[in-house]
């Protein structure tokens, strides 16, 4: 058995999952030169090309493609293993990554973040924040957060926030040049912050409820971000209108530098949910956060004036 073969292997399925040397060294915690110096050494040692290598990409080759279609799936299950040995023992511990939106933040995460360095210091917390529909499975995530809808059937779901309302919002010094639209016909004369959609690269279209009938506004402005907060920044500033979710604008709203209009027009969106495949439930290091995200979600359903963080409950 060649052992140095086999310790280099999760290297080679990281270069593979990442789609380069750089990223996956970030990913272990190494350096780019020791993660290259184990791919040629297992290239050496198989005598053939596991990557093709150009100046702007790295991809596998028919032999690399065949190593990581059968080493990827072992080392996943040694992986599980583990985390069933330590779960006997109740230890959390590891690297949990999370691939979230930057929103879930301030609406869900920091509450749990916080809990989970005073409960739990041996597991290290990665939240790697990210607008797409990112997958979270082949790039190596443990779960993510996104809205409801937005999450595939065959995942596992944990409750993050209550459902929310969207709202429109923008700056008392805005609404004093402009003054507030009236009817949603009102925002084509207005500039609407647009929102770009990384993975379609389409402008988001806001949605808006008509007299109570869902409609989707196609919008127009002298700015395009690519996540609410930056959005929400910008009608600070005074540019323009911003749509956003209204827990991220509440205390703004509350404290006068932000005005809602057309409050009429608000829908409600699910809230935010954890995701996660079913096995992944298994390992100690996501349990630990589901349950403190519950329990969190319990005590603040207790204190009035707050809204629950978590249903408590699993579904799929």
């Amino acid at each position: 058995m060649d052992r140095d073969l086999l310790s280099h292997l999760p290297i080679i399925v990281a270069v593979a999952r990442r789609g380069g040397f750089a990223s996956a060294a970030a990913e272990l915690g190494m350096s780019p030169s020791a993660v290259s110096h184990a791919v040629r050494l297992v290239e050496e040692r198989i005598g053939q090309p596991l990557f093709a290598r150009t100046t702007r990409s790295v991809s596998l080759t028919e032999t690399g493609t065949a190593l990581v279609a059968a080493a990827e799936p072992a080392l996943e299950d040694i992986a599980d293993r583990i985390e069933r040995i330590r779960s006997v023992k109740g230890r959390a511990s590891g690297l949990l990554r999370i691939n979230a939106p930057r929103l879930a933040l301030p609406l869900a995460l920091m509450p749990i973040l916080t809990a989970m360095a005073e409960r739990y210091p041996d597991v290290t917390l990665e939240i790697v924040t990210d607008e797409r529909l990112s997958d979270i499975v082949g790039e190596g995530f443990d779960a993510g957060i996104r809205l409801g809808e937005m999450i595939a059937e065959d995942m596992v779901t944990v409750r993050l926030t209550q459902p929310f309302r969207t709202t429109i919002v923008a700056s008392p010094a805005y609404v004093g040049r402009h003054g507030k639209p009236r009817t949603i016909a009102d925002l084509s004369t207005r500039n609407c912050i647009g929102y770009r959609l990384l993975r379609s690269r389409a402008l988001y279209r806001w949605d808006l409820s008509d007299q109570g009938k869902d409609i989707s506004v196609e919008t127009r402005g002298s700015v395009v971000v690519s996540d609410p907060l930056s959005a929400r920044d910008m009608a600070l500033a005074g540019i323009g209108l911003a749509y956003l979710f209204e827990p991220l604008v509440k205390p703004d709203i509350e404290a006068g530098r932000l005005v809602e209009v057309l409050g009429e027009a608000s829908i409600e969106e699910p809230g935010l949910f954890l995701y996660f495949p079913r096995r992944a439930a298994m390992a100690p290091k996501l349990r630990a956060f589901i349950d403190t995200a519950q329990e969190i979600g319990r005590a603040s359903s207790r204190t009035p004036g707050r809204k629950s963080l978590s249903s408590g409950q699993f579904t799929s």
